[in-house]
């Protein structure tokens, strides 16, 4: 019973921070500065996760498939190929560079 609790009190809190960003957005202004800090934030933040996730497994590092698996999907996605060959290419990589004996 506390675990169901505990995550209806987890859920109502995210539900109301979420609700909180459109119903503030009209009531605060922020300057220019600081919307392009808190852009580059996000942007941060995204690419952290990104290259945590393409290096480590499991606490250790991943090896040097997985790197060069996500490097090579983004290049790709950097030259604005689709999204279906971004992954395929990704995983290809990853794959081959893993068949081919490499850790």
């Amino acid at each position: 019973m506390t675990m169901m609790i505990a995550i209806l009190a987890l859920a109502a809190g995210t539900y109301l921070i979420r609700l909180s960003g459109p119903l503030l957005r009209r009531r605060m202004t922020l300057s220019d500065h600081a919307e392009q800090v808190i852009r580059a934030g996000a942007t941060v933040v995204l690419l952290a996760l990104a290259v945590t996730a393409a290096l480590l497994v499991d606490g250790g590092f991943a090896g040097w498939a997985l790197p060069a698996g996500v490097l090579v999907g983004g290049v790709l996605a950097w030259r604005k190929a689709p999204l279906a060959l971004v992954v395929v290419a990704a995983a290809a990589t990853t794959a081959l560079l893993r068949l081919a004996g490499v850790a």
